[in-house]
């Protein structure tokens, strides 16, 4: 099919109206005629840029038409805009002054693709994890009604959010503050939320959304409670009649259940009506959801066809919508491998939380849907669970990002390493994961890992690697364990590189006076050092833990012996594996130099993968320059 946006695009290169939004204030003084202009200005700025960039594309084609709204509505920064997911900001940025530098999406020193209220005031909070939102907006909005401001504070869900578990516990208590004017916006685009049924309800749905019904509704209200003798009890009935009358038509009344008022469903690419549908809430003074219905992926066909694979992309062709890189990556290889054992071991089940296709599961869930868990977004949700299926004999394999493992540290304190079930959780996106930034980077969870006991750590550099933790998991070890691995595909690799299935390998001269230890990918980079060395005639050795977490005992026992020893990690230094290893050195009567280089505590901003190596030492010419500055002042 041919893209029908690529040619609306050579019509709207020059972009007149975009290039002229500054603040929220320009996208206010436009006319209501102009607006499905800008939306189209948007959208083709949104694709191209996410074109050369990556990015996350369906979800923000999808909310084009709602960001005009809410900027039209409400007064930003006064009124404050909580996005959640914060991906879903690209079409903010362009109208908080970002337009001129959005061709930097999610490079090095450029714009984030997530909110920071470092790059604008428009962007209240840090942004890039899933359903605290309302929690947050309730919180403005409780310390506006005690400052005695007028302002509103509006959550913004979507992409799945309302399965995160936090989401419930801020509306339990938004309930309970009334006199609050927060606003929940609820963007369905796609979710499992209960539909409206017949013709009456829908055009209830409507007449509900205009700000004379609430004027009218606030009058009579007003007056009916007035009344001598029976007001209240007049309200409370006509109120009571009006809940089971909703409840007739709409089959549900779950927010209103949490004592939120509720709005809608209203078509979330209507413009006038959004503004509309704002404008009658902003009315109702206390909690109410706005719930919207939006089609992810909207205007470039693509991504409407397939909004889960142009969720979070990789460059692509626009003519085509083709991705431009399709390799093998440790994501993808992990499914496969867990697939395989799956096809042999009937005991074995695939949990994640929302991430099947990043995670590679999706062969895994259409072969065995019986053994697959999407959980939603609700990580902490999924350890307890897992632990219940090792209970009753099943081996669960909890399949997660690093940076939402985060989530998790309660149960996997209690409900994994207490327990000494066996489970197994696979840790995707461990390390640098570049353009997704701060929020996003996995460089934590060894350190936490690090403090928990009784558990069992791998770090595999190489997909062989990874096939034999999984297996060594699966089939020889008790108790709960972890494999951690990279974003993006296998590392460089050296042709005398082969696979033990080893807790440690040592390569190079047994005798050596310099040794370097490391883990994970970094050991691709320390194998070019060895290379390095050896041409020059120079003694060295290489220690690749496969297991990290505990560190192994004759790993330390390799290392003693040594004058100079370096230990090279993709993680934070606080806690993490190069700090256990020096203290097991120190307590094994080492008398040598040690050097331990990794991440500062610090959150590492968003770059290319290599880059960020590189700043912190962490690659080939960074470990040389280590060493060869160590080496020198020890020797004077």
């Amino acid at each position: 099919m041919p893209n029908i946006l690529h040619i609306e695009r050579i019509e709207i290169m020059n972009r007149e109206l975009l290039e002229k939004i500054e603040s929220p204030s320009d996208v206010k003084k436009l006319d209501a005629a102009q607006l499905p202009l800008l939306a189209q200005e948007v959208r083709d700025t949104i694709v191209s840029t996410v074109s050369e960039n990556g990015g996350h594309l369906a979800s923000n084609l999808g909310v084009v038409e709602l960001t005009i709204a809410l900027h039209r509505a409400f007064n930003s920064p006064c009124d404050k805009i909580i996005w959640d997911v914060g991906h879903q900001v690209y079409t903010h940025k362009l109208f908080t002054g970002r337009y001129n530098r959005f061709d930097t999406l999610r490079t090095e020193n450029g714009i984030s693709g997530f909110s920071r209220p470092d790059e604008s005031e428009h962007d209240i909070v840090f942004s890039g994890h899933s359903s605290v939102s309302v929690s947050t907006a309730l919180g403005i909005a409780t310390a506006n009604k005690i400052n005695g401001k007028k302002d509103y504070a509006v959550a913004v869900l979507g992409d799945g959010a309302l399965t995160g578990g936090l989401i419930y516990e801020a509306l339990n208590n938004a309930g309970r503050m009334q006199d609050t004017r927060l606003i929940i916006v609820l963007n369905d685009n796609g979710m499992s939320i209960s539909k409206n049924v017949g013709h009456l309800a829908k055009r209830l749905a409507v007449m509900r959304s205009r700000t004379g019904y609430f004027k009218l509704k606030a009058v009579t209200e007003k007056v009916v409670s007035k009344l001598p003798f029976v007001g209240n009890s007049l309200a409370k009935k006509m109120f009571k009649i009006k809940t089971d009358l909703k409840n007739m038509l709409y089959q549900s009344n779950f927010f209103e259940d949490f004592g939120v008022r509720y709005m809608g469903p209203v078509d979330g690419h209507n413009i006038d009506l959004l503004c509309e549908t704002f404008e009658a809430a902003k009315l109702i003074n206390s909690p109410v959801i706005v719930h919207i219905n939006t089609i992810k992926g909207k205007g470039y066909v693509p991504a409407e066809k397939n909004p889960s694979d142009f969720h979070g992309i990789g460059s692509f062709n626009v003519e085509t919508g083709e991705f431009k890189t399709n390799c093998d990556n440790f994501s993808e290889k992990f499914g496969e491998f867990l697939y395989n054992q799956a096809a042999k071991d009937k005991r074995i089940c695939a949990v994640t939380a929302a991430m099947s296709l990043g995670t590679g599961l999706r062969a895994f869930s259409e072969k065995y849907p019986d053994r697959f868990f999407d959980v939603g977004i609700a990580e902490e949700h999924a350890i307890p669970f897992s632990l219940g299926l090792s209970k009753n004999g099943m081996v669960p394999v909890f399949v997660v990002y690093s940076t939402f493992l985060q989530r998790c540290y309660d149960q996997l304190m209690h409900d994994f390493a207490l327990q000494q079930s066996k489970m197994i959780i696979a840790v995707d996106r461990a390390g640098i994961v570049g353009d997704d930034g701060e929020t996003h980077n996995g460089i934590y969870d060894t350190a936490f890992f690090n403090g928990i006991p009784n558990i069992s750590v791998y770090s595999p550099s190489y997909y062989c690697d990874l096939n034999n933790s999984l297996v060594n998991t699966l089939y020889h070890s008790e108790g709960p364990c972890v494999i951690r691995y990279p974003r993006g595909g296998e590392p460089f690799k050296p042709e005398w590189y082969q696979c033990t299935g080893n807790s440690f390998d040592v390569f190079g001269d047994g005798g050596a006076e310099i040794a370097i230890v490391t883990y994970g990918r970094i050991f691709a980079e320390a194998s070019k050092l060895l290379d390095e060395f050896t041409k020059s005639g120079e003694k060295i050795k290489v220690i690749k833990l496969n297991k990290i977490i505990p560190v192994p005992e004759g790993a330390v026992k390799e290392a003693i012996g040594c004058k100079n020893v370096f230990f090279f990690e993709e993680g934070i230094k606080s806690g993490g594996i190069g700090e256990s290893f020096g203290a097991s050195l120190l307590n094994n009567g080492f008398v040598g130099k040690y050097k331990l280089t990794a991440f500062p505590d610090c959150f590492v901003k968003q770059g290319k993968t290599d880059s960020i190596l590189n700043k912190y030492r962490l690659d080939f010419e960074g470990m040389s320059k280590v060493i060869k500055k160590f080496t020198e002042a020890s020797d004077e």
